[in-house]
């Protein structure tokens, strides 16, 4: 991750996963790409998720630490057989330890054409505001 990125959001660099822990399941494990943005509001975190439906997305939350996992299922049509596949089928997973200033009640996430988009307002005391200089 970039240096510039928020000191608020921490997360973890780039890398490809085998296994998050130890896996109770087979199969592969993916990290999702994300970006993340900053303003004085609110922190906005995208991640790639392509293949994943909203059904098959989990977005936990616990002791500041919040979770991403998302299953993708094989494409597959009746009476069709692969020939060649570049599309890998699996799970998406990614972790973020979440700071103080993030208030945690009003975090949103919509999930549109791949691409899960998570809101994570800052609590009201994080926020700057401009301080008026009384004369007299």
């Amino acid at each position: 991750m970039a240096e510039t990125a928020s000191k608020e959001l921490k997360a973890r660099d780039k890398q490809e996963v085998t296994s998050p822990a130890e896996p109770t399941r087979p199969g592969l494990y993916f990290t999702p790409d994300v970006d993340i943005f900053e303003n004085d509001t609110e922190i906005t975190l995208l991640a790639d998720l392509p293949g994943v439906r909203p059904d098959q997305l989990t977005i936990d939350l616990r002791e500041d630490v919040l979770t991403l996992a998302g299953d993708v299922s094989p494409i597959s049509a009746a009476g069709e057989e692969p020939v060649y596949t570049e599309y890998q089928t699996g799970t998406y997973y990614r972790q973020f330890t979440l700071s103080e200033v993030v208030d945690q009640q009003n975090i949103s996430a919509a999930l549109h054409d791949g691409v899960l988009r998570l809101r994570l307002p800052k609590v009201a005391k994080a926020t700057p505001r401009a301080i008026e200089v009384q004369t007299g």
